[in-house]
């Protein structure tokens, strides 16, 4: 079968991964000051940032509508024997049901609940470009790519928590404390939702150090084919920390330094950087 793999723009994958899968993204809708925006179009995470900075008020990201979905399958349903869409984590935006909606009105579309997001939704999206080589019929890819979302480990530490603040995410109290304290936050995904699972106390550097290694050493459970290291702007130290922890721990195959897209950096702010893999 010729398929077609599409992604909202939230699995922040690079336009060299893109590329090489023929890989499609839909575009999500970024808000800044009451105007629309389209993800990685007509604006980027340092526009984000700079905005902030500046004094402006956080941006806020908005899903697709049935009909806009409509209109993306419509593009590719002529040219393929089936289209496979893989969304945005369902607890995180409803982009997934808008999907399914849509997707009624074509013989040949099926969609699949990443239940994840950034480049966890991401590895979601390259199984499915391997699987669909494999698989007899677009009914079997999609069970099969559903069924693997529960293997990805997603989570990413954060340096402040000025974005969830303001985003109404987090109490300016429990932040007053994380300030006091110095704790950085370690936010995994699990199940489709975010919790916060561990809190580092110190420097940013060496806590990031430190969760690179909670992460991947002493592990015989993972899948040593991609690592994924995601970030939003992060200082020159923190970098090296995290490069030579993943020298230390990190036995993959593939490892990918990549840029967190609008959703991560409109909701977490810079400072965030994350760790994300498959689990055999």
């Amino acid at each position: 079968m010729n398929i077609k793999i599409l992604s909202d723009s939230t699995c922040d994958l690079s336009e060299e991964l893109l590329a090489k899968h023929n890989i499609t993204l839909v575009p999500l809708t970024v808000i800044k000051d009451g105007k629309a925006y389209s993800d990685g179009i007509s604006i980027t995470p340092d526009v984000i940032f700079a905005h902030v900075a500046a004094g402006g008020s956080l941006c806020s990201t908005t899903a697709l509508n049935v009909g806009e979905y409509c209109d993306y399958f419509s593009r590719y349903t002529q040219e393929y024997d089936g289209i496979l869409h893989i969304n945005i984590g369902s607890n995180f935006s409803s982009c997934y049901q808008n999907a399914c909606l849509a997707a009624e009105d074509f013989e040949n579309v099926r969609v699949v609940d990443s239940k994840n997001l950034s480049t966890g939704q991401g590895l979601v999206v390259l199984k499915a470009c391997e699987l669909a080589t494999q698989c007899q019929s677009l009914d079997e890819l999609q069970e099969k790519v559903q069924e693997f979302t529960s293997k990805v480990e997603a989570s990413f530490l954060l340096d402040q928590l000025g974005y969830m603040v303001k985003g109404g995410r987090c109490s300016s109290v429990a932040a007053l404390g994380a300030n006091l304290l110095n704790l950085k936050p370690c936010i995994e995904v699990r199940d489709g939702k975010m919790s916060v699972v561990k809190k580092y106390r110190g420097n940013y550097a060496k806590s990031l150090a430190n969760y690179v290694k909670d992460r991947l050493s002493n592990r015989n459970d993972l899948d040593r084919g991609i690592l994924f290291v995601t970030r939003t702007p992060v200082s020159d130290e923190c970098l090296d920390a995290v490069k030579e922890a993943v020298d230390m721990y990190a036995d993959f195959n593939c490892i990918y330094w990549t840029e967190a897209g609008c959703t991560v950096s409109c909701h977490c702010g810079p400072g965030t950087l994350g760790v994300l893999f498959v689990r055999k």
